[in-house]
């Protein structure tokens, strides 16, 4: 087996050596706390210049739900990338399953999203994990999701 990378947080060029997602749909803007096969918390900086606000929804802007589902998977992503070793790799992680995801309350332009990301299964190709996003003390969301590791289709 690999040894893990040796990275406990991931800024945002980091973050680009592990996932392939780039604007407007890289949600994560760094990671911390990052213990391979076990956890890590990402950060998102929630702006109102984000192209999603334009309709969801004009005159209340909130972010909406998959996004903050889509944001826990790529801080999840991170921590399979840190703990595969997988950075300059060509690997994808795909969604298999979303599983008992709640939206507690709204995020909306300003907010500071926090994405507490724990593993429940993982270390080969298919990986488990309880993502639960919080703005300051309270809640946003919460869900657990199966991915799965794959190379990235060749152009």
């Amino acid at each position: 087996m690999t040894e893990p990378a040796p990275h406990t947080s991931a800024d945002l060029a980091l973050i680009k050596q592990i996932i392939p997602h780039r604007y407007p749909f890289l949600l994560i803007d760094r990671v911390r706390d990052i213990v391979p096969f076990e956890s890590a918390v990402g950060v998102k900086m929630v702006t109102s210049n984000e192209p999603h606000f334009q309709g969801h929804f004009p005159n209340e802007p909130v972010m909406p739900g998959v996004l903050i589902v889509e944001a826990m998977a790529q801080t999840s992503a991170i921590v399979v990338g840190i703990s595969m070793n997988l950075i300059g790799t060509d690997m994808v992680t795909y969604f298999m399953g979303i599983d008992a995801c709640k939206f507690r309350r709204k995020v909306v332009p300003g907010d500071v999203l926090e994405l507490r990301v724990t593993c429940k299964r993982g270390g080969g190709k298919v990986w488990k994990f309880l993502g639960e996003a919080f703005v300051g003390d309270e809640k946003a969301a919460e869900a657990e999701f199966t991915a799965m590791m794959a190379p990235a289709p060749k152009s």
